[in-house]
């Protein structure tokens, strides 16, 4: 099903991989709010409608790593929804998350983007085999690099949370899961896993932004290092735990004994209805709570809840409660309280993957991206949580790819 890694680029124009509008973004949940906010974002910074605040990438230790420009980037998509983006973007403005203003200064900009997106794949879907469906994704994501003549697409799945699958032996052994995809009667890849798929068979580098499957399957990863494409993951880091990994590393570092950490997170809209589901709330809770005790240890008692009020909408907010010894034993408490739209939180990380993953991606780098580990909960290929550590890694890292991009090699012709 997977081409090798040399024909990645083969029917892509042989010219400069930073050229105007020559990189793609292609979103997964291309509808949803995440991707409404980042495409609002994209085409808002393109047209100088407001400042890149929030944008790693727009910050000085960046100064100087050639990166895609905001009007540089082709935006497309998949998704199960048809309600438009500019409809989509209409009802965020009209609930307070998106400028109304900047919504409509950036309208046709939107219907632009929408006719990019395409029909992507649900699991209730029975009219194709899974390996038809990959091979459907992948070709309008193909269909998608050549029409705009793009050096690069970057794939990144910012969909709604699902339920983990349970392990079987497929996950474990390519030839076995091709065998079992190509059968019509067979569902044997979650949603998200079928989407990373295809961005494995149209040779793009990939981010997984939710805490759902992706290509986090043993046999999915060793057909994206067959292809030789970069990926990173898993579970955008936008928040509370943002804040854990900020606030941890202080108490460790003091000698502090964290004895417990409870967390309560309120919210509505789309990602409360979907969290409301104790099956797909798992893998949020999971790698939420990963970070943590990766940070203060395995002792720590650290009940996490997820509550849907729909009343809250988009607006998230997230109760702390620490309980830590300090010297002889004294007692130490820390409240904290974090209230935002999440979605706005999470826009400019994506923009910043894509921008970033257009860099691994010029400079020929494959495999999962430890540096990116600064923008996730969970973080494919480290084991480094301690936020302070994650964004002296990233900023070396662009550094060092920067300069390891010689003129010529900022081309399609230095593809695998």
């Amino acid at each position: 099903m997977t081409a090798t890694p040399e024909s990645r680029h083969e029917e892509a124009p042989a010219a400069a991989a930073w050229t105007r509008g020559r990189v793609g973004l292609w979103l997964i949940g291309a509808r949803g709010s995440v991707a409404t906010a980042a495409v609002v974002g994209i085409r808002a910074l393109a047209a100088r409608l407001a400042p890149p605040t929030g944008c790693t990438t727009a910050g000085s230790a960046f100064t100087g790593v050639p990166l895609p420009g905001f009007d540089e980037i082709v935006i497309g998509g998949h998704d199960v929804s048809d309600v438009p983006l500019v409809r989509r973007a209409q009802l965020l403005a009209e609930a307070g998350m998106l400028p109304a203003p900047i919504v409509a200064g950036v309208r046709s900009d939107l219907a632009e983007v929408d006719a990019e997106v395409r029909r992507g794949h649900a699991a209730t879907a029975h009219d194709e085999s899974q390996a038809s469906a990959i091979l459907r994704l992948a070709a309008d994501i193909s269909d998608f690099r050549i029409r705009h003549s793009l050096a690069h697409v970057v794939v990144i799945d910012v969909s709604s949370t699902e339920a983990l699958p349970a392990d079987r032996p497929e996950f474990h052994d390519p030839e076995l899961l091709a065998a079992a995809l190509a059968d019509p009667a067979q569902r044997v890849l979650p949603p998200s896993s079928v989407a990373a798929l295809a961005a494995v068979e149209s040779g793009s580098a990939y981010a997984c932004f939710t805490p759902s499957a992706g290509l986090w399957l043993p046999a999915l990863r060793t057909l994206a290092d067959r292809r030789g494409i970069p990926y990173a993951g898993q579970d955008g880091k936008t928040g509370e735990t943002l804040l854990r990994t900020v606030l941890a590393p202080m108490f460790t570092e003091r000698g502090m004994h964290v004895r417990s950490w409870a967390g309560t997170n309120l919210l509505g809209g789309g990602d409360g209805a979907t969290l409301a589901d104790p099956a797909a709330v798992q893998s949020k809770l999971a790698s939420k709570n990963r970070g943590l005790v990766s940070l203060v240890g395995d002792h720590v008692v650290a009940p996490l809840h997820i509550d849907n009020v729909p009343d809250l909408g988009d607006v998230k907010t997230a109760w702390d409660h620490v309980h830590a010894e300090g010297f002889l034993s004294t007692r130490i408490t820390l409240q904290t309280t974090w209230s935002a739209y999440d979605s706005m939180l999470a826009a400019p990380l994506v923009i910043d993957l894509a921008r970033l993953l257009s860099l691994a991606d010029a400079a020929g780098q494959t495999g999962p991206l430890p540096a990116m580990g600064f923008f996730f909960k969970d973080p494919w290929g480290s084991d480094v949580h301690a936020f302070a550590d994650q964004a002296t890694a990233l900023r070396s890292w662009a550094t060092d790819t920067a300069l390891s991009l010689a003129p010529e090699a900022i081309s399609i012709g230095n593809a695998r």
